[in-house]
């Protein structure tokens, strides 16, 4: 695995591969790999001729430069697991290379940016991660990119700002990757003591609750969110929000029709972590009210 620094050198490493008609994947995480940006790297390793793993710390989409500080960096550690798990390339830029001096473009995605992460972080959150995902797919030009369904709104942002910009690139989303207690692997997980880490299982059991309450036939999304917040409650964690949205448009849900994601968000300590599931209505109700019509009829 080469360990590039810029641009130039990424282009020309993989302009053979492209020249050859070779099918290049882009898995681009900030750092600080786990298993789950692991499975991206393997999952991209079987489907692609050329593997890049991109590792920029993004600063452009921090709220708080102590959180930007805190972030976990360890080079020459995710080097080593990215080639173990398949990378061709380890594309790891400066800030400067990034944005040079005079750096004055920013791409900005309406809409689905206004809601959950949208309302706590604001709208330069999501205006940096649009700008830099896009400057990453224009750097290395891949045929497929790859991310995962635990940062959920992120991926829906990514989906339009493709769509929108009319950008040669397929987007795989790959299931999220979990601890044996159900906590969803993050870089920010080594941010957490030991006491905060159990209780941080609190988001998985709050999601878990609200799943296994709609599969026994709950409907009502006020009372699918209490139901997570009451699992929560135990572990004194305190959420920012937890939502019951439309996968596609986040938009609220009042009522479990079709299956909907659940995300939550909260501190556990001085540590922000996110997660999400999809919720999905009884699959037995259609077919069991069908069932209560044709007994009334032959009765």
């Amino acid at each position: 695995m080469r360990t590039l620094r810029t641009v130039g050198e990424l282009r020309a490493a993989l302009a053979p591969a492209r020249g050859a008609g070779l099918e290049i994947g882009l898995v681009p995480p900030m750092g600080a790999l786990h298993e789950g940006h692991l499975s991206l790297i393997a999952r991209a390793r079987e489907q692609c001729d050329r593997v890049v793993v991109s590792l920029f710390v993004n600063p452009a989409q921090f709220n708080e430069r102590s959180d930007l500080e805190r972030y976990p960096r360890r080079e020459h550690h995710d080097a080593n697991l990215a080639a173990a798990a398949g990378a061709d390339v380890l594309f790891a830029p400066s800030v400067e290379e990034v944005y040079p001096p005079g750096f004055a473009t920013s791409v900005e995605v309406l809409g689905v940016t206004d809601r959950l992460e949208g309302e706590v972080r604001g709208a330069a959150h999501f205006r940096g991660v649009s700008t830099v995902v896009t400057k990453l797919l224009c750097m290395a030009q891949p045929d497929n990119a790859y991310f995962g369904q635990k940062d959920a709104q992120q991926v829906v942002v990514i989906r339009r700002l493709v769509a929108d910009l009319n950008l040669p690139v397929r987007v795989e989303v790959c299931p999220t990757v979990r601890e044996p207690d159900g906590l969803a692997m993050s870089s920010r997980n080594a941010l957490l003591s030991p006491a905060e880490r159990a209780r941080a299982s609190a988001l998985y059991r709050a999601l878990s609750a609200a799943a296994e309450h709609a599969a026994g036939g709950e409907r009502s999304a006020e009372a699918l969110l209490d139901t997570a917040l009451q699992a929560m409650a135990p572990f004194a964690v305190e959420p920012e929000y937890v939502a019951l949205v439309d996968p596609d448009t986040l938009e609220p849900v009042t009522h479990l029709h079709e299956p909907a994601l659940m995300a939550v968000a909260a501190h556990v300590g001085a540590t922000r972590l996110i997660d999400n599931v999809i919720v999905r209505p009884a699959v037995s109700s259609r077919r069991d009210t069908l069932r209560k019509e044709v007994a009334t009829c032959s009765a």
